[in-house]
């Protein structure tokens, strides 16, 4: 989501500190840096912020697209929603005095929605029919017909396509704590050193910290969290009492691995030209088709999986994918694009993950088409700006190719930029999928209540009162995800 934007700046990563705080490498590492200077950071951020708009107004040149140019002034729109007003300490921000309520006008003239009775923006496209007008009536035209399908709109329209051709990698133990985290952890430093021959300008890499139960008698499942647990709560919300996540896995007898996301991929437009986009595509702006940041860091945790299928402390047919908010968004994706990961936690995830284009609540398909979240996507989903019914598919059927694997999807009540509701419609909506599939779907059509947990199916489901955050929903996702990780009898 765009408010977490400046949080996940270059430095050492999640998984070099969780290192140099348990000790394991302070004889190696040198001191950190002085923290960077503010002007020098904003300069930076604004020079990053012009790159990226440059690279989206070529791509949108190439698609022969362009922004409406002769909308009104914000203040005199006759659009804008009755009651939407400048803070008085913000006056470059819009509000409507109501909590949770984040408000903007896109730059094709749509201003965030929060009325339900307005939320409907075209009817949704059916995952069990065929391109042809055929129905889907068994398993088996689920895989070779309707599946590839949805499959390559995916691929063409929206994430992008992995290329079929990508550099090798090879990954490193750079060091192993036996006796971490108070002794009750095995924590391991992993590094994918990919192949730059090609590009050497590129320099990717991915960064992994994998924590194992210090005493496990054998393989354990793992949990991959992409970004780390470094989003928290929002504020004034305590901390709950008792273990963390990280603690609650390893107490369960399972692992837990922190993946950097942007040491393969920048968050941003401006890094588009390096990572391993940029070396895949030698530093050239990308084809309208090619993959964005959440398929590339769908493609490195694809090889993560790789390194663990080697390592003998690691159960690899029995890993999990989590993340929160923009990386909620890359869970989903991961486990659309790669068929060996076993179970998904996407958290908070919203526009571009599991809320429905078509529900017009908090954040929509136009605030993706912008400059500062755009590089998540393939450019062809520049097309879809103010056309959101024009979009072939829907997220619904995004979490179906998840089918017949288990999911857990979350939201927070005051959490509305990422559209709870939406959410929980496109699990509704993904249930006849899973349902040909044999499995069991979501359980109800209706919104639970807060705190409610809908876990019976391999769709779960949970909207926390609260606001944008994973720490509340990872003892419900654990019970959840006991029905497939429990040990072996």
């Amino acid at each position: 989501m765009f408010r977490f934007a400046l949080l996940r700046q270059p430095g050492p990563t999640a998984a070099l500190f969780a290192l140099i705080l348990h000790g394991a490498l302070r004889a190696q590492v040198p001191a950190l840096p002085a923290a960077p200077d503010a002007t020098a950071v904003a300069a930076t951020r604004q020079r990053n912020a012009e790159l990226a708009a440059i690279d989206r107004r070529e791509m949108m040149a190439r698609l022969g697209l362009s922004e409406p140019a002769a909308l009104p002034s914000p203040e005199d729109d006759p659009h804008r929603p009755a009651g939407v007003h400048h803070p008085a300490d913000r006056p470059q921000s819009w509000t409507d005095d109501q909590p949770g309520h984040s408000i903007s006008r896109s730059g094709w003239g749509h201003w965030t929605n929060y009325d339900l009775t307005k939320s409907a923006a075209g009817p949704l496209p059916d995952p069990l029919t065929l391109k042809n007008g055929e129905r889907v009536r068994d398993v088996d035209a689920w895989w070779k017909k309707r599946r590839p399908e949805i499959f390559e709109d995916f691929q063409r329209e929206i994430y992008g396509r992995i290329p079929t051709a990508t550099p090798k990698v090879k990954f490193e133990v750079r060091s192993i704590e036996p006796a971490s985290l108070d002794g009750t952890a095995k924590l391991k430093h992993i590094i994918g050193v990919i192949d730059n021959a090609s590009y050497p300008a590129a320099k990717p890499e991915i960064d992994v910290a994998l924590y194992t139960p210090a005493h496990a008698s054998g393989p354990v499942p793992v949990m991959v969290v992409i970004g780390g647990f470094g989003f928290g709560l929002p504020p004034g919300k305590a901390t709950p009492a008792g273990p963390n996540a990280l603690q609650q896995l390893l107490a369960k007898g399972w692992g837990c691995a922190t993946f950097n996301p942007t040491s393969v991929q920048a968050d941003s437009g401006a890094g588009l030209n390096a990572g391993i986009i940029g070396l895949v595509g030698h530093g050239q702006p990308r084809q309208p088709d090619d993959w964005g940041s959440l398929a590339a860091i769908a493609w490195g945790l694809s090889r993560t999986i790789d390194y663990f299928e080697t390592d003998k402390d690691v159960d690899a047919k029995r890993l999990g994918v989590e993340g929160h908010s923009r990386w909620g968004k890359a869970t989903v994706v991961a486990m659309a694009y790669e068929p060996r990961w076993a179970i998904g936690y996407s958290s908070c995830s919203g526009e571009g993950g599991t809320k429905l284009h078509r529900h017009d609540i908090g954040e929509c398909v136009d605030n993706v088409c912008a400059a500062s979240e755009y590089h998540w996507m393939a450019g062809n989903f520049l097309k879809y700006g103010g056309r959101w019914a024009a979009l072939p598919i829907d997220q619904h059927e995004l979490i179906a190719l998840v089918a017949p694997r288990p999911i857990f999807v979350t939201g927070g009540t005051t959490d509305l930029w990422a559209d709870p509701l939406g959410e929980f419609e496109a699990c509704v909506a993904a249930g006849p999928v899973y349902r040909l599939l044999g499995k069991k779907d979501v359980g109800q059509t209706e919104m639970p209540a807060p705190d409610v947990e809908l876990i019976a199916g391999d769709i779960g489901f949970r909207c926390h009162a609260g606001g944008h955050t994973d720490t509340l929903d990872w003892p419900t996702f654990l019970k959840f995800a006991d029905k497939y990780f429990a040990p072996a009898k």
